[in-house]
């Protein structure tokens, strides 16, 4: 594997329900602004419509807004609920995105996450994964063809439609898929030749999630005739680190109770729901149950590299989940360390810089004397002129 990238995804929760919702768009703006001059890859932006917390309701207009803010981090779509709209309008809207920041979009698509907002519109939680697979057969004919599709579906209705603009990334930007729990992102994935998001396949439990993943979308790729590259697989999940252990776990108290109580009680997820009552159960959780971590850099550093080999072959990307479980300058002090002394570990980044280390180590017991020695002999020849 080549050089791991790192990441960020807004959802985003802000389980403190009744906050001003103006400041906390404004310090999500600032997060995306921060890891972009700490030197992270990607941020990606959700799309939810209801249950209080995630507050974005269209990731398009926040990319759109965040695009000219930023410098060099790329910007992805975290995911946008396919089955809410009409696959060409998400066509179009993609591709002027991708023109507009120059090839720094990327667009990630699923069922939607939370049932109220599928109910808002009719839709069952039945029906959104069949929707899902569906409308990606139509958006990838619109995005990589110039054959006009006919689909008529209980949803929408496409008569000769196609895309006017051609996309600016050659032959198109990266569109990718969540994964949870259900095959039906991976197989879809797989289908296409798409990139995968895996959210909370990292869990420790009787089924191996991550490797079920991987499976289900190379076995699809080579079904349809498809690549799927390692390479384009993120594995996302929450974590928080701080100078010490101690310091990390008191910084979690400020809001981590929020953000279960959220998924245990008021998101109707049960795909992704965490498990604990109290605060230290929940805490023990995040760390035993492989989501995500609490702790230092030493502790961040072993945990990517767990899953690293739990990947059985790698992935491209480590996407840090987005939360408010600790306040602005924890989170802020969070990704610094992240950045200063974990990425270079899978990065290589430091690698010369060590080596250089080692190398002038072993020559200084040899050249700090002649050093020593080459500065007495300037100044004595100075003497030497200056006395006569």
């Amino acid at each position: 594997m080549s050089r791991m990238r790192f990441g960020l995804l807004l959802t985003p929760f802000h389980c403190r329900v009744g906050q001003n919702p103006t400041t906390t768009f404004q310090r999500d703006i600032e997060t995306v602004q921060l890891v972009d001059r700490l030197g992270y890859d990607e941020a990606w932006i959700g799309e939810h419509h209801s249950a209080g917390s995630e507050l974005i309701a269209s990731p398009e207009v926040f990319i759109a807004h965040l695009a000219a803010k930023t410098n060099h981090i790329k910007l992805g779509t975290g995911v946008l609920s396919l089955p809410y709209h009409n696959p060409l309008w998400v066509a179009d809207r993609a591709i002027l995105l991708d023109h507009l920041t120059r090839g720094r979009f990327m667009l990630g698509v699923g069922p939607g996450a939370l049932p109220t907002d599928a109910a808002m519109i009719g839709l069952a939680p039945a029906d959104t994964r069949p929707a899902l697979a569906e409308d990606v057969d139509v958006l990838m004919q619109l995005l990589t063809t110039d054959e006009p599709v006919t689909k008529k579906t209980a949803r929408y209705n496409l008569v000769d439609a196609r895309c006017q603009l051609r996309p600016f990334t050659d032959p198109c930007f990266e569109v990718g898929l969540t994964a949870i729990q259900s095959p039906s992102g991976p197989q879809i994935v797989g289908k296409h030749g798409l990139s995968l998001l895996s959210i909370g396949a990292t869990m420790v439990g009787d089924l191996d999630l991550l490797a079920q993943h991987w499976e289900v979308a190379e076995t699809e790729a080579a079904r349809f005739g498809k690549h799927v590259d390692r390479a384009n697989w993120r594995l996302v999940g929450p974590m928080h680190i701080a100078d010490t252990r101690e310091q990390a776990l008191r910084d979690v108290e400020y809001g981590i109770n929020d953000w279960f109580v959220y998924l245990q009680k008021t998101a109707a997820s049960p795909h992704f729901r965490p498990i604990g009552d109290t605060l230290e159960e929940r805490i023990a959780w995040v760390n035993e149950a492989g989501l995500g971590l609490i702790g230092t850099v030493e502790d961040a550093v072993e945990h990517i590299d767990t899953l690293y080999k739990q990947s059985n072959g790698g992935f491209g990307t480590y996407v840090m989940m987005g939360h408010d479980w600790v306040r602005p300058a924890a989170a802020r002090r969070h990704y610094e360390l992240f950045a200063d002394d974990v990425m270079p570990k899978f990065q290589g980044s430091a690698d010369r810089l060590l080596a250089a280390e080692r190398y002038a180590q072993s020559r200084w017991s040899e050249l700090d004397p002649k050093a020593s020695i080459a500065l007495q002999a300037a100044s004595d020849r100075y003497s030497s002129l200056t006395s006569t």
